[in-house]
């Protein structure tokens, strides 16, 4: 019985709550709120020699060194038009630390429904199917939920 009540607590925790969200490329995201640090403008970045092609760089945030993910190379997406210096910054916490996640346009916080929730479609790209946990239905568009430590978790959606 209490494994039951555990299994359905978990459940209901991945299901609804707030979510931080954020664009990239036409994609809107988003990132349980208890994971987001803080949303930061465009910082400076130092470039890492021979530092896997998503990584972006590294930014000094109050003397802390975070790692800077671009997430349109994450997601295997074409860069944008246009100036690239001008993606925002989404500090979220891992287990191994905060990372940054370069995002196109930061959203809202959106409260979400359990009911409007489902998991990951099987015609989601590959690249993306890995870093999603489930989608929210919203009026207008379907939010993806991020699994923020699979994101930063470079080895996991690719070819070994």
């Amino acid at each position: 019985m209490t494994n039951d009540m555990t299994a359905t607590k978990s459940s209901a925790l991945h299901t609804s709550g707030q979510f931080s969200t954020f664009f990239v490329a036409d994609l809107f995201f988003g990132v349980d709120v208890v994971h987001v640090q803080e949303v930061l403008r465009s910082q400076h970045m130092t470039s890492v020699p021979q530092a896997p092609d998503v990584i972006e760089g590294l930014i000094n945030l109050r003397g802390q060194i975070v790692t800077a993910i671009d997430m349109r190379r994450r997601l295997l997406l074409p860069p944008p038009a246009g100036d690239h210096s001008a993606s925002m910054n989404m500090v979220v916490r891992t287990a191994d630390g905060a990372v940054s996640l370069l995002v196109d346009e930061i959203g809202d916080v959106l409260d979400m429904d359990a009911s409007t929730y489902e998991p990951p479609p099987d015609n989601l790209a590959p690249a993306a199917r890995d870093l999603i946990r489930g989608v929210y239905k919203l009026k207008d568009r379907l939010l993806l939920v991020l699994d923020e430590e699979r994101t930063v978790d470079l080895a996991v959606g690719r070819a070994v």
